[in-house]
């Protein structure tokens, strides 16, 4: 999750591909580990322009024609943030112990830990020289976050301009993982919505990714995932290649920002548990072809396999969530994404939409169909790009202009492959849904959800671009998660890196959902667009399904029943009151839901 000497429990996730794009910029000197989304290395290339003109550096744009341009913009950023973040770390060591330098506020916002401690002795201590000696040590304990990377292992573009296949190692996630392992940044490559085998087998091109003699990895692999069974394949397969993961990054499936990938009805708590109970397993499965592939293809095998660790993120909103989940399930770690947004020195959210995120009600934030990926996808609704899609449909003119094309993905019409979100593809999709011999019900489906999808690909970027005016005119979407409601204004740094260690607590609704409780309520809704869409033929989704998907969910309310036991006190009486409404809605939901079907459900 972050530099092995670095004191903070927590991480911000990757957010969109340009709210985090310049998070380690603003947050690594202070230790606090970020995620940069490598989807977009055209945006990544502005940043990098940008603020190698804010800094007096020379900047070379990669050149266009090169096909590994988008390698090379990658690594360029990456090199550029990796040394300016080595700047700033030296010049706090070097700094003094002043009211607002930035050495005070690197360890005013570490947690509770022995450091800390030596710290507030230095503080307290009047002797000069014994105060002297403790600042210098202190110095010592300054370090970077990591600076790590995100790649979507869906969003893989074979195809040129023209439709033509590239070489394999030119297809976008690849030259993506290129950029990265070519730079000299010592973070994590986080891989995320799914296996995609063909670029797990290129990360053993990459030597930074193998273990020294020490077993010290120069680059770490993380996987998100939302499943215990999806990270113990995948671990195996990078293992059987003499690879390690460093990190199980577990995400609610549901309660998250960005793209969701719902699961079977399976919550997060018994998910957790799960991976409690069952982590020394993959270590020892998985450590046995990971050494013997490492001696097969010549590497030094370390005296100690790496380390693995757990982390979780997804809705979390308070410093007693975080310091639950932490213990109770012997995490290392937990990530806060979507309150961010609302805290401007460490994310890139544009002045109107920070507004926007500020004023944010439950009928704002949504679970949209709106990605050209097909999967969920949360969003605010009344973002520019939201509105400027509403507007072209009004006008008779849906559809985006797909100025950067890297979620193209449809041959259903043309030899190039079309974005679902592009003027081209959506103009021939309705033409042929009301061609076709659907039912009424299932046309006005298909077309709601082929006018829903949004060019998110390249929206995501704008409120990093209009902030540093680079594009004056972009039209930003916003992945906020459902936790932005709970978040009603901006905050520092300092304040929301308090707020999460407990220190000082940012107020919040009295009546906001613990947060499994409210993922049990995001489960209900999608059983029931899930279902509807069934009903009318929508989707591929058979009878089944449904009888998995309300098993696992009760199975999940009954752990949760049984969790109570566990829970901090002062919260048990709240929790056990939303747990038996959301117990009572459940068995309401089912007989509502399916009284007309033959299907059995738990």
């Amino acid at each position: 999750m972050k530099n092995d000497n670095t004191l903070h429990t927590f991480q911000i996730p990757v957010m969109g591909t340009g709210y985090t794009a310049e998070s380690p910029l603003k947050v690594a000197k202070y230790g606090i580990s970020s995620v940069i989304s490598l989807v977009d290395d055209i945006l990544l290339e502005q940043l990098h322009k940008f603020h190698s003109e804010q800094n007096g550096i020379p900047f070379t744009p990669a050149d266009k024609t090169d096909p590994l341009a988008r390698a090379y913009r990658i690594t360029a950023y990456l090199n550029f943030i990796d040394k300016i973040v080595k700047k700033e770390i030296e010049e706090i060591k070097k700094s003094q112990f002043t009211e607002d330098s930035d050495i005070t506020k690197y360890f005013e916002m570490i947690p509770n830990c022995p450091v800390k401690e030596k710290y507030n002795s230095m503080l307290s201590c009047e002797d000069s020289q014994t105060r002297e000696k403790l600042q210098n040590e202190l110095r010592e304990y300054v370090v970077p976050g990591s600076i790590d990377v995100n790649i979507m292992t869906k969003i893989d573009r074979p195809t040129d301009k023209n439709g033509d296949m590239r070489p394999k190692e030119q297809s976008d996630a690849m030259l993506a993982l290129k950029g990265f392992a070519d730079s000299t940044v010592e973070g994590s490559l986080v891989l995320s919505a799914g296996f995609n085998p063909r670029l797990y087998g290129y990360l053993s091109e990459f030597n930074d990714f193998f273990p020294d003699k020490n077993g010290k990895l120069k680059k770490k692999i993380v996987l998100k995932v939302s499943d215990y069974r999806s990270a113990f394949i995948q671990s195996k397969f990078l293992g059987r290649n003499g690879l390690w993961v460093s990190e199980f990054r577990i995400e609610s499936s549901l309660n998250c920002g960005g793209h969701a990938f719902p699961t079977e009805g399976f919550l997060l708590g018994p998910i957790l548990d799960e991976f409690k109970k069952n982590r020394e397993k993959i270590i020892e499965i998985v450590a046995l072809p990971f050494l013997k592939s490492l001696k097969t293809k010549g590497f030094t095998v370390p005296e100690n396999i790496p380390t693995q660790s757990i982390t979780v993120q997804g809705g979390i909103g308070t410093s007693g969530e975080d310091s639950f989940l932490m213990s109770h399930y012997n995490l290392e770690g937990t990530g806060w994404a979507t309150p961010f947004l609302l805290v401007p020195e460490a994310t890139s959210v544009d002045e109107k939409h920070l507004a926007k995120l500020e004023n944010a009600g439950d009928e704002l934030v949504y679970l949209s169909d709106s990605s050209p990926l097909q999967v969920p996808f949360w969003m605010l609704k009344n973002s520019d790009s939201e509105e400027k899609r509403l507007k072209k449909i009004k006008e008779n003119n849906p559809g985006a202009s797909c100025p950067k094309g890297y979620l193209v993905s449809s041959t259903d019409f043309t030899k190039q492959q079309l974005c679902l979100a592009s003027a081209q593809y959506q103009q021939k999709r309705l033409k042929q849904i009301e061609e076709s011999k659907m039912t009424e019900a299932l046309k006005a489906k298909s077309i709601e959800i082929t006018l829903a999808r949004a060019c998110i690909c390249h929206d995501l970027g704008g409120g990093a671009t209009i902030k540093n005016n680079i594009v004056k005119n972009a039209t930003p979407t916003v992945c906020t998660g459902p936790n932005i409601v709970n978040f009603s204004k901006r905050e520092t740094l300092k304040s929301m890196v308090d707020h999460i260690y407990g220190r000082k607590a940012i107020e919040l609704p009295a009546d906001r959902p613990h947060v499994f409780i409210l993922e049990i309520s995001l489960y209900f809704d999608a059983l029931i667009k899930q279902y509807k869409e069934f009903e009318i033929g929508y989707g591929n989704l058979k009878p089944e399904y449904f009888g998995k998907f309300t098993q696992n969910l009760q199975n999940g309310l009954d752990y949760y029943a049984d969790l109570i036991k566990d829970l901090p006190r002062e919260i048990q009486s709240k929790f056990t009151k939303e747990l038996k409404e959301k117990q009572e809605e459940f068995i309401l939901l089912k007989k509502d839901l399916f009284k007309d079907s033959a299907i059995k459900v738990a």
